[in-house]
């Protein structure tokens, strides 16, 4: 098990190695939500609250910012929309402290590499990739990682899900400039973790985690770089990240205990779940979803729920 100091150092070496000349590099390492898409009343891309919630990140304190993955409904989104909610995420964030990770995954390569390109020019922090989901072959999916990596000079984050083994996800390194971080929500993540470090090397500077940072102590006891939990209560992650740096171990697992609180309505109530939290943060007009979401059940029950359990972290969350 890693101790405090190596686990500092994991984050010392979790510092960005490829940067825009001129431009400061940000540390990938801490609580970097994945930020929830909002849409307007008549399903449009609301990319005025976008930018507040950008803002709104930043203030309660998290280390950076990813747009769009899984739970920013990337997958109902059109191109167009995808294009322009980058330019407002790296926008917002340019002025701010959170890192900026860009998503560019897309269905097949080509089109994977039509947001490569244009993240480029925008000079995020960083890039994140799903693979294609129909995908199984694993040397087209080396392919995949691989154009992105030659056309982008940013670090680059693999998203680690289905069978894609610590092995595989080592090789595809190996052969990139950059693919130097990683999610990882394949297979059991607490012992990936600990085989990433026992393993890496210089290869892999930092192993972030998702799943709502739902065994967050024990992946900061194996040397994780980090969480990419949802977005409305990410100050709670924050809290115990703060603690645990400092070696506050019996207050960071205090204050997990009210992450384990949100996480469990997180779960039960989805995406509208996640949006009713940042409408009753003033960061959020309502709780639209697009198609993939309208048949999940959020009822006013799952409403009363949420907002007494909100009340009840008030005091804790930051504003």
């Amino acid at each position: 098990m890693p101790n405090r100091r190596t686990f500092l150092q994991s984050l010392a070496a979790a510092a960005v190695a490829h940067v825009a000349p001129g431009k400061e590099a940000k540390l990938l390492a801490g609580i970097f939500p994945i930020v929830q898409t909002p849409f307007t009343n008549d399903d449009q891309l609301d990319t005025k609250v976008l930018a507040a919630e950008i803002r709104f990140l930043d203030r309660i304190g998290v280390h950076g910012v990813v747009w769009p993955q899984l739970a920013s409904e990337y997958f109902d989104l059109t191109k167009e929309e995808r294009m322009a909610g980058m330019e407002v995420v790296a926008g917002a964030g340019k002025s701010l402290k959170p890192a900026v990770v860009l998503g560019v995954q897309g269905d097949d390569i080509a089109s994977a590499l039509e947001y490569t390109k244009h993240a480029e020019k925008l000079a995020p922090d960083a890039l994140i990739a799903l693979p294609p989901r129909q995908w199984k072959d694993k040397d087209k999916i080396a392919d995949y990682y691989k154009a992105i990596s030659d056309n982008s000079a940013r670090p680059l984050f693999a998203q680690a899900i289905g069978d894609m083994s610590v092995d595989f996800i080592l090789k595809m390194a190996a052969q990139s400039r950059n693919l130097r971080f990683v999610k990882d929500e394949a297979g059991e993540t607490l012992p990936r973790i600990s085989e990433f470090h026992k393993r890496g090397g210089e290869l892999i500077r930092g192993v972030f985690t998702g799943g709502h940072g739902k065994t967050l102590v024990d992946e900061l006891m194996r040397g994780s770089a980090g969480s990419m939990p949802a977005a409305p209560f990410g100050d709670l992650y924050v809290q115990v990240w703060n603690a645990w740096r400092a070696g506050e171990r019996a207050k960071a697992i205090d204050a997990f205990s009210r992450v384990s609180l949100m996480v469990s309505q997180a779960t039960a109530y989805g995406l509208h779940g996640l949006k009713y939290m940042l409408q009753l943060r003033g960061v959020f007009p309502n709780t639209n979803c697009r198609k993939s979401t309208k048949g999940a059940s959020f009822d006013e029950q799952a409403r009363q729920s949420i907002k007494e359990n909100m009340q009840y972290i008030r005091p804790f969350l930051k504003t």
